[in-house]
Order: structure tokens, then C-alpha cells, then sequence
């Protein structure tokens, strides 16, 4: 079986909702809409949590592919 690419993972990821957590140590969940070549990825029905809990409901959000640390499948 071929190994598993990054983008792969965020293909996979599209329609389905997903962990990130932010350089400054926020964490954010939503339903992955979209992403591109720089791991911008925009998220629907996006939250900000704080320590597990809904900190704020955000909707709609463009997260930069730079200030994220990680993705998880949730």
C-alpha cells in the first residue's frame, strides 16, 4: 500500500470534522470546506474551545497554514 501524503489526509478530511491547534496553543473545530497548496484551510461551523468546552462559536473561518501546529480527526 503506498504511503499516506499530508494532502491525502486533508482530502480525506473535506466534508469531516477536525482538530487543529494553533501556535498560540488555541484549539479550534470545524467541518473542513476547503484547503490549498499552503495548508490554508477554510473550516464551516468552526469553534473555539478552551480546554474541551466551546469558548466561541465562530461559523465560517480561513485558518493559515502557517500557525497551525497540528490537524486531528475528531
Amino acid at each position: 500500500m503506498p504511503q499516506e501524503r499530508p494532502f491525502d489526509l486533508l482530502n480525506k478530511a473535506i466534508g469531516k470534522q477536525v482538530l487543529i491547534r494553533m501556535k498560540n496553543g488555541s484549539e479550534i473545530r470545524g467541518v473542513v470546506n476547503s484547503f490549498d497548496v499552503h495548508m490554508n484551510i477554510v473550516l464551516e461551523n468552526a469553534e473555539e474551545l478552551d480546554e474541551g468546552s466551546v469558548k466561541a462559536k465562530i461559523g465560517t473561518m480561513l485558518l493559515r497554514g502557517g500557525n497551525i501546529l497540528f490537524l486531528s480527526p475528531v
